[in-house]
């Protein structure tokens, strides 16, 4: 933190319109709920805000009256101050270290890890209407120690994140400790923009990964803090385009949990920033799937944003962001054809989701599955018991090949459906492997 930089405790009071005196007498409340006397006051304010640390017991006093969960003092002082009652972090130049900070604090050291829609679209919010960020001037200077080390750790994550799926439980813990190491880094490490700029790089793809690793096996309230985490570190380097598909990640998430109105409402602010054709194809086609799958399907909406999509796709070119030039006409097809099928459209939506999965290449084994259980659910609810049965099955089987729990659990939900079938021999056969569960 510059010197010029408010002390986060003066941020935090700022935000909440508190002077020294008024956040001093709520601290002198907090304690005498506990039955306690706290001498708190103005001056002792502003000792704190100059650099002198609370004791415990004074921490939980402010986080009360700062009107923030009392655990969120697991994060180290000053970091926890950044949080706010929704539970996330706030978005400022130098929130990119206590987001990380609270994406890797242990779940047993705290016992609020929900994390609330209304938090997550203020935070979206507040990226939308937010001053671009400076960007950091990667001018190399001097080679030093620290650049070395980081030379080190990108080789190594790209190596672990590199590595097959059924290693994903070793790298991800390495992965994990990796980012720990990068984020004391960022906090305390060599100030030159040219290694903060690679750092925060670092940081955003670590995060990145790591959320979609734990949003695979189920691990939400986890996921989402690494994505806000990767968002801090995007915004940090003024990268509009990477911070919107990190918030579009958000709402792929709340869709994936049927919580179509965060969805819609995260995505409609991602869309406000987002500039590069391929991202902006990304975002409509995922705004497209929320509102066809809503309870009250928004079908010249959908519509609307899947001709977005196809338009936005067709003048992204080859020149694509890292992060998203995965994005291809398969995509397009898959997710298109997913769309028709819940607004009804049935004789298109199939030849696009079995164009689309032809379309993938090997490399995207997990989307596959994914779409085979699709096409599963599709066959399934038109009584083609034998096509759903062999693209369950099909699903399945790379659902375990590739170690993904999340396309597995699709195919789960789909097994009651199949029992009356269970005489079919391609039914049986799915029934018998789905009987077999695999450990993630």
């Amino acid at each position: 933190m510059d010197d010029s930089d408010p002390h986060p405790l003066t941020a935090a009071r700022g935000a909440r319109g508190l002077s020294q005196t008024a956040l001093a007498a709520r601290v002198r409340q907090a304690a005498a709920r506990h039955g306690l006397r706290s001498g708190c006051d103005r001056p002792r304010i502003r000792k704190w805000e100059r650099g002198v640390v609370p004791d415990a017991d004074s921490q939980l006093y402010i986080a009360e009256a700062l009107g923030l969960p009392t655990d969120a003092v697991a994060l180290p002082w000053p970091h926890w101050l950044h949080g706010t009652c929704d539970g996330a972090v706030l978005l400022t130049p130098h929130s990119a270290v206590p987001a990380l900070r609270e994406a890797l604090t242990p779940v047993e050291r705290r016992t609020f890890l929900t994390l609330s829609g209304a938090g997550l679209t203020a935070l979206a919010g507040q990226w939308a209407s937010a001053r671009p960020a400076v960007a950091l001037d990667a001018a190399p200077g001097p080679p030093e120690t620290g650049e070395n080390l980081v030379d080190v750790l990108r080789d190594s994550v790209d190596r672990l994140t590199a590595a097959g799926p059924a290693h994903e439980p070793h790298t991800t813990r390495l992965l994990t400790a990796h980012l720990h190491t990068v984020t004391d880094l960022l906090e305390t490490g060599d100030p030159r923009p040219a290694t903060l700029q690679r750092l925060h790089d670092l940081a955003a793809d670590l995060a990145h990964t790591l959320a979609w690793r734990h949003f695979d096996r189920g691990t939400h309230p986890l996921a989402a803090r690494y994505w806000m985490a990767a968002l801090h570190n995007t915004h940090a380097l003024g990268d509009t385009d990477r911070s919107a598909g990190l918030i579009s990640d958000l709402a792929y998430q709340a869709a994936w949990r049927n919580d179509h109105t965060l969805a819609q409402d995260l995505l409609t602010h991602a869309l406000t920033r987002a500039r590069h054709p391929a991202a902006r194809s990304l975002l409509h086609l995922r705004l497209a799937r929320s509102l066809a799958a809503s309870p009250t399907p928004g079908r010249t909406a959908a519509l609307h944003a899947l001709h977005a999509a196809e338009h936005e796709l067709n003048r992204a070119g080859t020149d694509r962001p890292a992060w998203c030039t995965w994005m291809s006409e398969a995509d397009l097809a898959v997710d298109t054809g997913q769309a028709l099928l819940d607004l009804g459209d049935t004789r298109p939506a199939k030849q696009l989701l079995t164009d689309g999965e032809h379309l993938l290449p090997a490399t995207r084994d997990k989307t596959r599955g994914i779409v085979l259980a699709y096409q599963a659910a599709h066959h399934l609810a038109h009584r083609d018991i034998e096509p759903a049965a062999h693209a369950a099955t099909a699903a399945l089987d790379l659902a375990r090949r590739t170690n993904a729990p999340r396309c597995e659990q699709l195919v789960q939900r789909l097994t009651p459906a199949f029992h009356p079938y269970a005489h079919h021999h391609a039914v049986g056969r799915l029934l018998h492997l789905a009987g077999n569960t695999s450990t993630p």
